[in-house]
């Protein structure tokens, strides 16, 4: 068997465990803050509304919890079967992010779970209220060590290559490098608004079907409330991330968009709204192109210079240039529909208020928000996508490539693995959807009564 062979395989073990696994992270994440929100909102209001979504959406959480540390532990090992030379090389950086982001972050996590889930006629609600914010930190600060561990992979510094192995000079800087500010920002949000429109579908799922609908008007107004600001300000970090792409990924950046030709200086680069790249004719097969919006999309000006794919040698251009190119446009048009389907949802309350009746008489919105909660998680997807293929060949972009960070391993080996990895997924998700149908089907408990205030300290002694 060849090394590339080997290696290919690796890279598609790793895919396939990464693609799965992303999936239920991002609602952790989101789903943490608006447990958070909804249990301030009922020890500030006293509503026992609140206190009944805090327990049927809390439900939920652990549900796509569990399903989330399961997936993400045969990440962790394959940096060490698969990628060991990877591992060796970056394991100076690498490692230690790694090591904060369990030791820091999943540990806060998990510490508190237990807390915020069997804590609530056990401690304070005060404590119980912390516990809840803990989880949401921890599940934030996981996030945040993963995907810039990634945004180093991306564009990597802070150090230097001595004896085969990058060796950090400077921890901040490596973490601090130049992707991680957008990288970070627009993954977490995307945790968010992927969440956001998870809440507001599944509520809206409750409307539509007049199951109680007024209970689920409330978090139904609080995910539209949230996604007047988180979907513009996704659009804005995707902007930001784009132009970041092309000022220090440009064979990503061309790879994404088509674009072969560096435009001539004065003269702006069309943007491709379709195409269908080749990569052997080294040109578009066909295009559909607007004029200089390509040079706008990536460097603000009208004519700016856009490095084309024809000026990069041929060993350093992403592969799969049909995938790239539709993935990174279904992400977009996903963005823009959440955008979209936020704006005319805020024009409805306006309207016709907040009232479920007024809400039953347009079905149609109602189902729009049903059909948003599988395409945020097609979003995250198709982002990752990008994001991973477009800087390939390299495993550490223009430091380290792919096939000299991957194990030589049997081909048998991987496949085995790769095949037992698939049937436990396909097991784990199985098991999701049953459980998940039932917390859907069996709906809240609005007979639930919230524990007492804790008994003064005074009122204790004996």
């Amino acid at each position: 068997m060849s090394a590339t062979l080997v290696t290919d395989l690796s890279r598609a073990q790793f895919a396939l465990t990464a693609l799965f696994h992303i999936l239920w992270p991002v609602l952790t994440i989101g789903l943490s803050f608006f447990l958070v929100v909804i249990e301030a909102l009922w020890l500030k209001t006293g509503d026992v509304d609140y206190y009944r979504h805090a327990r049927f959406w809390a439900k939920l959480f652990v549900l796509n919890f569990s399903v989330g540390v399961v997936t993400g532990l045969p990440l962790e090992f394959e940096f060490g079967t698969n990628w060991a030379g990877f591992s060796r090389f970056a394991g100076d950086f690498f490692g230690a992010a790694l090591g904060f982001e369990g030791a820091m972050a999943f540990m806060l996590e998990a510490g508190f779970l237990g807390i915020m889930l069997l804590g609530w006629k056990r401690v304070p609600r005060a404590v119980h209220f912390f516990a809840t914010l803990m989880v949401a930190v921890g599940a934030s600060l996981s996030a945040l060590w993963i995907v810039m561990a990634n945004s180093w992979m991306q564009t990597p510094a802070g150090g230097s290559v001595v004896n085969g192995r990058f060796v950090v000079t400077d921890f901040w800087a490596a973490m601090f490098n130049p992707d991680m500010v957008w990288g970070v920002s627009h993954m977490w949000v995307a945790a968010l608004e992927t969440s956001c429109f998870v809440v507001g579908g599944v509520s809206a799922w409750y409307v539509l079907k007049n199951r109680n609908p007024a209970f689920f008007m409330k978090s139904f107004k609080m995910a539209l409330l949230a996604a007047v600001l988180i979907a513009p300000l996704q659009i804005y970090l995707g902007d930001g991330s784009g132009k970041s792409v092309f000022n220090y990924q440009p064979a990503k950046g061309a790879a994404i968009e088509g674009h072969w030709h560096t435009n001539p200086v004065g003269r702006g680069a069309s943007w491709a709204v379709a195409a269908w790249p080749d990569a052997e004719k080294g040109a578009n097969d066909w295009a559909i192109e607007i004029p200089n919006v390509l040079s706008l999309l990536a460097t603000s000006t009208w004519d700016g210079q856009v490095k084309g794919l024809l000026d990069i040698t041929p060993q350093d251009r992403p592969p799969a240039l049909p995938l790239l190119f539709y993935s990174f446009r279904l992400m977009v048009a996903i963005g823009l529909y959440f955008f979209a389907l936020m704006a005319v949802s805020l024009w409805h309350a306006w309207r016709g208020g907040w009232q479920e009746a007024a809400w039953q008489s347009r079905p149609w919105l109602l189902k729009g928000w049903l059909w948003a909660v599988p395409l945020g998680y097609v979003a995250v997807e198709m982002g990752w996508i990008v994001r991973e293929v477009g800087r390939q060949p390299w495993l550490i972009y223009g430091v380290l490539r792919t096939s000299e960070g991957a194990s030589q391993l049997p081909a048998s080996s991987v496949v085995f693995s790769m095949a037992g990895y698939t049937l436990i997924y396909i097991v784990l998700a199985i098991a999701f959807f049953i459980f998940a149908r039932r917390w859907l089907r069996k709906g809240p408990e609005l007979t639930l009564e919230p524990p007492l205030r804790a008994v003064a300290w005074r009122d204790r002694r004996i």
